[in-house]
């Protein structure tokens, strides 16, 4: 079945598997994706693709600088009628979200996001309004432009559980682009190759990977790597510890295997870490070399 997902994905979002592979890690550990790269390169489409793929609804956020909280999360109408508030969803409430240009929204609008990412849910007037499962947010910031942006704090940054990057594709692959879209929308052909039952039942099979001690000291040898660096102002959280985890193990299941090795944490460490932590000297290297560091012999018996 993920087989069958990735060929899926990979035939409407050309080239870039590492980054298919990724994304679809943090699909079955449960978590959020933060895409950073330059406009144009496919970044909705991937999230698009995504969400056909595993017939999940998908909704998008275009957020702006007068983009309000209620917007996003709802709000109470009064109705005349009965005589009594009624809560009209908003655009938040579905089960893969693309907020596009996060951070060209205000803070206010910004922190909107964060209970439904952490908790799946909103709060509105003391009412708490479930999110449907699987909830997804996959946001989108442009790094080139910095005028008119609102820079995603700690604790935004926090709640997702990997920040990627896509690139510009290669020249074959770019070919490939042209040659898909020469005609119609290559959208309009999407369908589903997995249920949301199927989904629901790989996810909880990525639940129960083994992580044997050594892997799970090995975890916490490289988070407490990021909290004792003169170069890193605020480490890994034990949130950020959590994702890793969980990130690990779905990527050993996504490889078809019931069991976690090193290998598998730090396949995904960049990943899920880079972001996490607040380095004094902004360098997303420091976080291989401490990969390397660590990169010692474990028994797994």
């Amino acid at each position: 079945m993920i087989d069958q997902l990735k060929a899926k994905m990979q035939e409407y979002f050309v080239g870039k598997e590492a980054v298919v592979d990724d994304v679809l890690v943090c699909l079955l550990a449960g978590g959020h994706i933060l895409l950073e790269d330059v406009p144009g390169v496919g970044k909705t489409t991937l999230a698009r693709t995504l969400a056909g793929a595993v017939s999940c609804d998908f909704g998008r956020i275009q957020f702006t600088p007068d983009t309000l909280p209620g917007d996003v999360v709802g709000t109470s109408v009064y109705n005349m009628k009965t005589g009594e508030f009624e809560y009209h969803e908003g655009a938040i409430m579905h089960q893969i979200i693309l907020a596009d240009e996060i951070n060209r929204t205000s803070p206010k609008t910004q922190a909107s996001l964060l209970e439904a990412m952490e908790e799946g849910q909103v709060t509105i007037d003391g009412q708490v309004h479930k999110l449907p499962k699987p909830f997804m947010v996959i946001a989108t910031q442009n790094p080139v432009e910095n005028a008119g942006t609102f820079p995603l704090p700690e604790a935004q940054l926090d709640r997702f559980a990997m920040k990627l990057s896509m690139g510009l594709p290669a020249r074959d692959e770019e070919l490939a682009i042209i040659d898909k879209y020469m005609k119609d929308e290559p959208f309009t052909e999407l369908e589903s190759v997995v249920s949301l039952d199927d989904l629901d039942s790989v996810r909880g099979e990525a639940n129960e990977v083994y992580v044997h001690k050594c892997v799970r000291e090995y975890i916490v040898d490289i988070v407490e790597a990021t909290r004792n660096n003169s170069e890193i102002t605020m480490g890994v959280s034990p949130r950020g510890t959590l994702a890793l985890l969980r990130c690990a193990k779905a990527y050993a299941c996504l490889l078809g295997r019931s069991f976690c090795t090193p290998d598998d944490v730090k396949a995904v460490a960049t990943a899920v870490l880079s972001h996490t932590a607040t380095f004094a000297i902004p360098s997303a290297a420091i976080l291989p070399a401490f990969l390397a560091a660590f990169a010692r012999p474990f028994s797994l018996k």
